[in-house]
C-alpha cells in the first residue's frame, strides 16, 4: 500500500495555500508535515480526509480498497475532539464505530488508552486530556491503514505521549502509514519530514 500525491493545490477563501504538492508515503512509515502557522499542515491533511476539496492533482492509495474512498481508509484526529458532552466516555466511542462502520465492544480500546475506569463517566467530566485520549480510542477502535494526525500530542502529559508513540509504532509495524502535522517530535524514529514552505 502507497499513498501517493501528485502536484496537489489548496485554495481556501479564495487563496492559494499551496500548489504543485507531490509526495508518497510507504507502508511502515511516518511523514512528519512541518512549517510555520499558515502553511497548509491542517488544510493537507484535511484534504486527504476529505474535508477540503483538492483544488488541483491527483491522491490516490495504491494497494487499498478500490470500492473505497483514500477518506475512507483513514482516520483524521484534527485539533477538536468531537464528542457528545452528554454522553459517556463508552457511549461516544460507540457512536464514533458505528458511525465509522466498525464492529464489536469499545472496551479494549478504552482499556489501551487507560480510560476503561471512567467509561460510564458523562464526557462533559473529561479533562483536555481525557477528552484527546478518547479521540485517539477511534484510531484503535477501528482499523484503518491511513492515520492523519493533527497535532497528536495536543493536552497530553508524557505518559500519555509515550502510549501514543507506541499506538504509532504498532501501527506501522502491521503496514500502516500515518501523516503527522507539527510542530515538534512525536516520539517515534525514522520519520522522514515534509515541510510546507507557502504561507497562507
Amino acid at each position: 500500500m502507497r499513498l501517493e500525491a501528485s502536484d496537489l493545490t489548496c485554495i481556501r477563501g479564495g487563496r492559494e495555500i499551496f500548489a504543485g504538492l507531490s509526495f508518497s508515503v510507504d507502508p511502515g512509515e511516518i511523514l512528519l508535515v512541518t512549517g510555520r502557522n499558515g502553511a497548509g499542515k491542517s488544510s493537507l491533511l484535511r484534504m486527504i480526509a476529505g474535508l477540503v476539496r483538492i483544488a488541483a492533482g491527483r491522491l490516490v492509495l495504491r494497494g487499498g480498497d478500490p470500492e473505497r474512498t483514500v477518506a475512507e481508509q483513514a482516520h483524521y484526529l484534527g485539533h477538536w475532539d468531537a464528542l457528545k458532552p452528554s454522553l459517556s466516555v463508552a457511549e461516544n466511542l460507540a457512536f464514533w464505530v458505528h458511525y465509522l462502520g466498525g464492529v464489536g465492544p469499545v472496551g479494549q480500546a478504552l482499556e489501551t488508552v487507560g480510560l476503561d475506569a471512567l467509561a460510564d463517566l458523562p464526557a462533559a467530566y473529561l479533562s483536555a486530556g481525557q477528552r484527546r485520549r478518547l479521540s485517539i480510542a477511534r484510531l484503535v477502535a477501528i482499523q484503518r491503514p491511513v492515520w492523519l494526525l493533527d497535532e497528536p500530542t495536543s493536552a497530553l502529559d508524557r505518559q500519555a505521549q509515550e502510549d501514543l508513540a507506541r499506538l504509532m509504532q504498532r501501527h506501522l509495524a502491521n503496514g500502516g502509514l500515518i501523516l503527522a502535522a507539527t510542530h515538534g517530535p512525536i516520539g517515534v524514529d525514522g520519520a522522514r519530514q515534509l515541510r510546507l514552505g507557502s504561507a497562507a
